[in-house]
């Protein structure tokens, strides 16, 4: 007899840790909205960001808003989820007694797929896909901290951070040079590489504008995944993993209630001087905003981490009710469990319809009315997930990948699965005891 390596069975929904699910759904609201802001096609992108200019108060408002809330701040917190379920799904694995050569490579292949769907998301959709990013940093971060000790992991998350800091510390200080009267001379031409990277958005051609994406895309990921705060959000997520803060925040209140206050005020106060510029109240040169990029992206780690505690809080509140979830929150719970579903159909809901290629409405948007459409497509994949939560039905992206991650009959596969095991979801919440 053949014997293989069990997998474990599915995570069930009363053993489902509430947090993960209930942060993704609102993200994905952060996610919709940074990313609008590229298909603002007929305006002239500005240097540290692609926003153009405003054109009344109410664009001053919604670019206000995301520049010192949104923007740099809510990717971090998806790769801090995404390094949190790497070491989750591990867990649970061993947990059944899958060996852990088997349970490396299953996260190899997941992590391998995920860099085939994002290279499909940007030769179809979207230029800024992030799937190919995440897939690059959980193959490397995998290899080189999966298995080390949480306090190793969070050495290295801070050794990344100070190394932020160090890189924060010398543009703020060529700003306050400059802003004395000195001269640096040549700068970085952030605003260009932004520019030329956003082009295909604006293309009228169908290849054109997919040639254009797809050859951006390597340098994009690779620049996403090695850019020193996805890796760093990597790490932390390796580390809360190990102490299980999400699953048991009622073990880790201090933390929790630290971090959401500092992580937020830093997330904001630090977007506040970009805001601030982009709208036109601090007059700062090209140049001297770019000084900013370090410091903007520095806080927004800060932000993003900080939205993960404050919304852990708000499941440890709603789960200590003892009742069922309202609608609302099933809905955005729903949308958290279909993540990536999800966020596929953003760029679906998007890309044909604002682009240059398809129907061009992003040509006719200002920044508030791109703003509104953005919400309403969040709101349109939280209909449609409190749909299939309603009807039982898991996301079909998450289900492709499982299925190609858990290739049948290769070694390490459980000839049967667990009972139950219909309902197994890639990204799982809490593991069995």
């Amino acid at each position: 007899m053949t014997w293989r390596t069990p997998h474990r069975g599915p995570v069930h929904t009363g053993e489902r840790a509430l947090a993960p699910d209930l942060a993704r759904g609102f993200m994905l609201l952060f996610i919709a909205i940074a990313n609008s802001v590229w298909y603002l096609w007929a305006g002239d992108p500005g240097l540290m960001n692609v926003h153009p200019a405003p054109e009344g108060v109410l664009d001053r408002a919604a670019q206000f808003f995301t520049v010192m809330a949104v923007d740099m701040r809510s990717y971090p917190m998806f790769a801090f989820l995404f390094g949190y379920g790497m070491v989750q799904l591990a867990t649970r694995q061993e947990a059944a007694g899958a060996d852990v050569r088997d349970v490396n490579a299953l996260l190899r292949r997941r992590n391998l797929w995920l860099i085939v769907f994002g290279f499909l998301h940007a030769l179809l959709l979207w230029m800024g896909d992030i799937l190919g990013a995440y897939g690059v940093a959980g193959l490397l971060l995998g290899w080189l901290f999966l298995r080390r000790r949480p306090a190793t992991q969070m050495v290295w998350a801070w050794v990344i951070v100070g190394l932020m800091a160090l890189l924060t510390a010398f543009g703020l200080a060529g700003l306050a040079f400059t802003l004395a009267g000195g001269d640096l001379g040549a700068q970085s031409s952030v605003g260009g590489s932004i520019t030329s990277t956003a082009a295909n958005i604006s293309d009228p051609s169908v290849l054109g504008a997919a040639l254009g994406r797809i050859s951006a895309w390597p340098f994009l990921s690779l620049g996403q995944a090695l850019g020193l705060a996805v890796p760093a959000a990597v790490l932390f997520g390796f580390w809360a993993a190990r102490r299980r803060v999400l699953e048991e925040p009622g073990e880790h209140l201090s933390l929790l209630r630290l971090t959401a206050f500092l992580g937020i005020a830093t997330g904001w106060l630090g977007g506040l001087p970009a805001a601030l510029a982009q709208i036109g109240v601090w007059d700062l040169a090209p140049g001297q905003v770019e000084m900013l990029l370090m410091w903007h992206m520095l806080t927004g780690l800060a932000g993003g981490l900080g939205y993960i505690a404050l919304i852990t809080l708000v499941a440890r509140r709603l789960d200590a009710r003892g009742r069922a979830h309202g609608p609302v929150v099933t809905a955005i719970v729903a949308t958290g469990k279909r993540s990536l579903s999800s966020y596929l159909a953003q760029s679906v809901l998007c890309a044909p319809v604002l682009a240059a290629w398809g129907l061009g409405l992003g040509g006719q948007l200002t920044a508030w009315t791109m703003f509104l459409y953005a919400v309403a497509v969040w709101l349109v994949t939280v209909a449609a997930a409190y749909a299939m939560e309603r009807a039982g039905v898991r996301g079909p992206a998450e289900t492709l990948l499982r299925r190609l991650a858990y290739r049948r009959g290769s070694p390490g596969r459980a000839t049967a699965p667990a009972a139950g095991a219909e309902h197994l979801r890639e990204d799982p919440g809490r593991p069995s005891p």
